[in-house]
């Protein structure tokens, strides 16, 4: 088998893009859209920016909102109940990875037999019912690139990725515009998120040169822009950057795969309801950590991309400034290092080990094989009760 990458069929790129929806729905010769989106972006004002370029280009829609953030399958299953009451012909989405994942999960399941649970047990099943225009509003998930679709598992108190070529978005919009208001804890939150995307699928085990180049762009430019973004809300190449180096981390992602650092932080977002960015941010350096003695020659090829500089350095000191990095960028933009906020208690470590344990889907992508006793150390240190 090659090497192999999926990538959206077209994307736009730029401030203003968003006016590109116009073009696009001519082209495929779409009278309505279908479009997906939540209340905080509808009461931030950036879903008025897309109803005003359909309602100038003279396009039907009709707009779904009621999507929750981090959705249970079954929440994503109303929202297809209600779009199949609804003709259209194009899915438009906007929004954050919540958003964009269960607009995927829709364009599979317009009209079709099978639920979002049959895809859980088998995301084969499905073949895409019709064609996507994903604008993301935060510069973080990259769900904008991939093929799968993420959803909490209320029974199990987890989450977990349904993944299908067919939901590959056919359409993206990456302008800034849409994160030009975005609070600077989300820009944080996101933007790690992102840059666990980089770095986790540039040190997997299924790491290939296609995966590779898109994972040290997309490290580049958020390890660069970050913390400019977050402290400057008004710098818009800096906000401009992260949502490139945000879709490169997606589309690693399609040829690679996230590892630990996911697989543990599914478990914090199914059951505490710990935003997915920040469940990240709070593991990232402690499994990178865990992780540098089996991947020390590819953290030292990112530091070297990344950080000229340290040219002159030995591998284990370059592996060591990039974890040090990341741990001093989750702490420059304030979110919180250990799990103390979220009152998750000492007590629920045996849940957290067995949860963790089953994300067996990105625990292979890993370099170094975790016992249940490194899964139990990983989580010790993040435990930090008063």
């Amino acid at each position: 088998m090659g090497n192999r990458i999926k990538l959206p069929s077209c994307v736009y790129a730029g401030i203003g893009s968003i006016q590109d929806v116009k073009g696009i729905m001519e082209q495929e010769g779409a009278k309505k859209a279908l479009v997906f989106t939540d209340k905080g972006i509808a009461g931030a004002g950036l879903l008025d920016k897309l109803l005003e370029v359909l309602q100038d280009a003279g396009m039907a829609y009709t707009v779904f909102d009621d999507l929750k953030p981090e959705p249970a399958y079954g929440d994503v299953e109303k929202v297809v109940e209600q779009m199949n009451r609804e003709n259209g012909d194009l899915i438009i989405a906007i929004g954050g990875g919540s958003v964009m994942d269960a607009a995927k999960l829709c364009s599979l399941l317009k009209g079709s037999s099978y639920t979002v649970k049959d895809l859980l047990g088998n995301p084969l099943l499905a073949s895409k019912q019709m064609k996507t225009v994903m604008i993301p509003t935060t510069c973080g998930t990259g769900s904008e690139a991939t093929c799968n679709a993420i959803v909490a598992i209320p029974e199990e108190q987890s989450k977990k990725g349904i993944v299908n070529e067919a939901m590959i978005p056919d359409y993206v919009i990456l302008d800034a515009g849409m994160i030009a208001k975005l609070p600077p804890s989300i820009v944080a939150a996101t933007g790690v998120d992102a840059l666990a995307h980089a770095v986790e699928c540039f040190t997997s085990k299924k790491a290939t040169p296609l995966s590779d180049t898109y994972a040290l762009a997309g490290a580049k430019l958020i390890f660069q822009n970050i913390e400019q973004a977050y402290a400057d809300p008004s710098d818009m190449e800096a906000k401009d950057n992260m949502l490139l180096g945000a879709f490169y981390g997606g589309i690693a992602i399609t040829g690679s795969g996230t590892t630990a650092v996911h697989a543990l932080s599914y478990p914090l977002g199914g059951k505490y309801h710990i935003a997915h960015g920040v469940s990240n941010a709070i593991l990232f350096a402690h499994v990178m950590a865990f992780n540098k003695d089996a991947c020390q020659e590819r953290l030292a090829v990112l530091c070297d991309a990344v950080y000229p500089e340290c040219v002159a350095k030995t591998a284990e000191e370059k592996a060591d400034h990039i974890i040090a990095r990341i741990a001093e960028i989750v702490k420059n933009t304030n979110i919180p290092t250990d799990l103390n906020a979220f009152g998750v208690k000492m007590q629920d470590l045996d849940f957290l080990v067995d949860a963790g344990s089953k994300q067996q889907r990105l625990l292979v992508n890993n370099r170094k094989e975790l016992s249940l006793a490194d899964i139990r150390s990983i989580y010790l240190k993040v435990l930090k009760e008063d």
